[in-house]
């Protein structure tokens, strides 16, 4: 990977857990600077392994399923409480300060990709929540004697994974809808042509999402993202699979041009252009966006919306030699690799 201020691998990322229950790797701004409003974990739950009960205090999450069968339970505001199950394609999301825990029903090893609105997102533990109050004051919460609280764990961190005690209790009704999950890979993708694909996970799509948004973005080695940028929203994209080359432009007018592999993470600030190339055969990109609806301005539709003599001086030429560019009145998104990289 060339060395870049907007890149790091998540694959080395700050070590949060790894024991035999499974891993937890990621990044935030205390290791990737760049980054705000937005931060991202990989975390591995090995069969019968449970990602402890939890919130976040200043974050919503995205999660991603690459790899296992999981089951969450979620309790939201307003006494809602919902237990889904989630697999390989399969998003969820959860709101700031929604208790929730991630259970590895499988008989494999779990992987997840997860985004937060944060760049340094804040936790809380059940265990810990527990922890810090007094067995009288738990026993008069549940009408019971203070004692039935005596054997309880004391220290008001986290343990982060657990071993789930028994075989996993999945309610027969877990592979129902439910408004904390999204099937994104059986989408019909809104962005479809020869040279590449686009399946969306935005609020006209899925309601829930509130700071949060994703693209599943799989581009053979015909196509490329098009130059452009977004006005109003962060991009923050994990490489599944393949190999990418990508330019940005910063405010100075200096450009950092690097490859991309799969397990690295980059991060583009609001309005800053660029683009993504495909190296190889095909490419895998779960893209993340600070807002719910993230917009977009394409340099195909920009550059031809401007008459030939404001292009010609545009780009610094002569009047009648600035390409002929086609008219465009949406951006396409993906666009046909006519050129060699």
């Amino acid at each position: 990977m060339t060395t870049s201020r907007h890149v790091r691998s998540l694959l080395q990322g700050d070590l949060v857990h790894d024991s035999a229950l499974g891993s937890v790797r990621r990044l935030t701004a205390d290791e990737f600077p760049l980054l705000q409003r937005l931060s991202i974990k990989r975390l591995c739950l090995q069969p019968g392994a449970l990602r402890e009960p939890h919130w976040h205090a200043n974050a919503s999450e995205l999660g991603y399923v690459i790899a296992g069968q999981l089951l969450l339970t979620v309790v939201d505001n307003a006494d809602g409480v919902s237990r889904f199950r989630v697999g390989p394609g399969q998003m969820f999301h959860i709101d700031s300060g929604a208790l929730h825990a991630i259970e590895n029903i499988g008989e494999d090893e779990a992987e997840l990709i997860i985004a937060f609105s944060h760049e340094r997102p804040e936790d809380f533990s059940l265990r810990g929540a527990f922890a810090a109050m007094s067995d009288g004051v738990l026993g008069n919460t549940y009408d019971l004697p203070a004692q039935a609280f005596a054997e309880r764990q004391r220290d008001t961190g986290t343990a982060y994974l657990l071993r789930r005690p028994g075989p996993a209790q999945v309610p027969a009704d877990a592979g129902r809808k439910d408004p904390h999950r999204f099937d994104i890979e059986a989408q019909s993708p809104p962005v479809d042509f020869p040279y590449g694909q686009a399946r969306v996970s935005r609020t006209q799509f899925w309601p829930a999402l509130k700071h949060l948004s994703m693209y599943s973005l799989q581009i053979p080695d015909t196509g490329m993202r098009e130059p452009h940028w977004h006005p109003d929203t962060a991009e923050m994209g994990y490489v599944h699979r393949g190999r990418a080359r990508m330019t940005i432009l910063d405010p100075d007018g200096s450009t950092d041009t690097y490859t991309l592999e799969a397990g690295d993470v980059y991060f583009i600030p609001r309005a800053y252009p660029h683009q993504i190339e495909v190296l190889g055969e095909d490419i895998h990109f779960l893209v993340f966006f600070d807002q719910p609806t993230p917009g977009d301005i394409g340099y195909r539709l920009a550059g031809s919306a401007f008459d030939p003599p404001v292009l010609a001086a545009t780009l610094g030429v002569a009047a009648g030699q600035a390409p002929a560019l086609p008219f465009t009145a949406a951006d396409p998104l993906i666009v046909a690799k006519r050129n060699p990289v």
